[in-house]
């Protein structure tokens, strides 16, 4: 038996790669934009891909069955309450497909979205039971999915009790969990892990959620602290939903000029080196957001209008161009192209440079401690870290929703740009600078956090300020 798991790891979404090798057949689920990692496992294990399984459409990343199935000639299946616009195979509940000795069987688990499907796995040379089910979209390892992102949170709610209870937990204890989400990705709660797998068993002793037996109770506890929806889901439904995308999204090289030409007329920069290049020099009204580390695509989907055209900046060609590629995965695809030769042809050319203060977490308290007055503090965390504890007088402003100066900055004032560690900081700071802010300092090397661990003041609820 071929079993696989591929990740997407910038958006935590894991992919699957299944079949015989004696029977020289394939299938992949939930294939990701990119699909030569697929390609090249099938010719290495010698077999054709002939099938592709979508547990739903998906809300938070494009889909790559379209160029799969360019690629391979492969059937799409996905359940009929999905109504694709494209070349098909409907499945519903029960339905099975044989790929030599494993069987794959269909399991309608509706909640995160109507069509929703996990599929389980049985080698039939070994046995007959599941010895696997790959849960999609339900349950994750250490958490549920969200319920909220196709149908009203509550009634989506209802579908996932009845789908976890029902269904996903009525498997064997020791059938192994292979979601289709890792920790990282929008479409679950804050208790996701980073862990690849997990057993039905060990996820039934050990999330509280699934421990909760009345019906009521589970709709309420998990309709109650649900996160920001993902980013433009909307449109990547859309995109997923069809006509099938079977080209990739090529990205020309540009010039300073064109840059600057591009820059004036409406596109939206994104540099996509480290915090601290972009602190050091960048160009005027460019957005900071990494593609160095996981969640590039996710901020950037939070941020880009889906029809405004991007310009990407980065250390170099190659740099950016894995950028354009992780932007497309979010249906990011207007794309203007990428500054040939990074920022150092900017800088070539002497066109003007901005920069970013730095201050440690450190280096804010000494200021703040000495004259509040001194410093704005601006919290660009999420409204329940925001609650859980902040500085007392800051401002909150989740990063994602600057859109302007916000309310309460004085953007004539230093003002300091704080997060949990420093990451989401770095794109507040640049938005923050790009709306009309005069000083804007970056805080690095930690956040809100070390600065609770320090025992400096806080205020939360049910606190006062020391």
């Amino acid at each position: 038996m071929i079993f696989r798991q591929i990740t997407h790891d910038d958006l935590g979404c894991a992919s699957y790669l299944i079949g015989d090798e004696d029977a020289g057949v394939a299938a992949v689920v939930d294939p990701k934009l990119d699909i030569d990692g697929y390609l090249r496992l099938a010719r290495y294990f010698g077999v054709g891909i002939e099938h592709i399984l979508e547990t739903h459409n998906h809300a938070d990343h494009v889909s790559g069955h379209g160029r799969l199935a360019a690629a391979t000639g492969a059937t799409i299946h996905i359940h009929e309450e999905a109504s694709p616009d494209y070349d098909h195979e409907a499945l519903a509940d029960g339905w099975e497909l044989e790929l030599g000795a494993v069987r794959v069987r269909a399991v309608h688990t509706p909640g995160h979205r109507p069509e929703h499907t996990a599929f389980t796995l049985t080698d039939t040379r070994r046995g007959p039971e599941p010895w696997a089910v790959l849960t999609g979209d339900t349950l994750f390892v250490g958490d549920i999915a969200r319920p909220d992102l196709a149908v009203d949170k509550e009634q989506g709610a209802h579908g996932i009790f009845h789908s976890l209870q029902d269904k996903v937990l009525a498997l064997p204890e020791d059938c192994e969990v292979w979601p289709g989400h890792l920790g990282g990705s929008l479409c679950g709660g804050p208790g996701m892990d980073m862990k690849v797998s997990s057993t039905i068993g060990y996820e039934r002793a050990h999330q509280e959620l699934l421990a909760i037996a009345d019906e009521k109770e589970f709709v309420e506890q998990t309709t109650a602290s649900l996160g920001p929806q993902p980013p433009n889901f909307e449109n990547i439904v859309a995109l997923n939903r069809g006509p099938l995308l079977r080209e990739s999204i090529e990205a020309h090289p540009l010039a300073p000029r064109q840059v600057d030409s591009h820059q004036r007329d409406g596109a939206l920069v994104i540099d996509v080196r480290t915090e601290l290049q972009f602190d050091e020099a960048h160009i005027p009204s460019a957005v900071c957001i990494t593609a160095l580390r996981a969640g590039f695509g996710s901020k950037l989907a939070w941020l880009a209008d889906p029809e405004q055209p991007v310009v990407i900046v980065g250390r170099d060609d190659e740099d950016a161009r894995q950028a354009v590629g992780l932007a497309a995965a979010v249906g990011i695809t207007e794309v203007a192209g990428y500054l040939a030769g990074g920022m150092t042809s900017w800088r070539e050319e002497k066109r003007r440079v901005e920069r970013v203060t730095r201050l440690t977490v450190d280096e804010l308290h000494d200021r703040w401690e000495s004259d509040r007055d001194s410093v704005q503090v601006l919290d660009v965390r999420e409204r329940a870290e925001w609650e859980d504890g902040h500085i007392p007088g800051s401002v909150h402003e989740p990063y994602h929703d600057i859109s302007d100066v916000p309310e309460g900055v004085d953007p004539d004032r230093p003002v300091a740009v704080i997060c949990g560690s420093g990451q989401r900081a770095a794109v507040g700071a640049s938005l923050l600078e790009r709306y009309g802010a005069g000083e804007v300092i970056h805080v690095v090397e930690g956040g809100v956090p070390l600065w609770q661990r320090r025992g400096w003041p806080v205020d939360a609820p049910g606190t006062t300020e020391a």
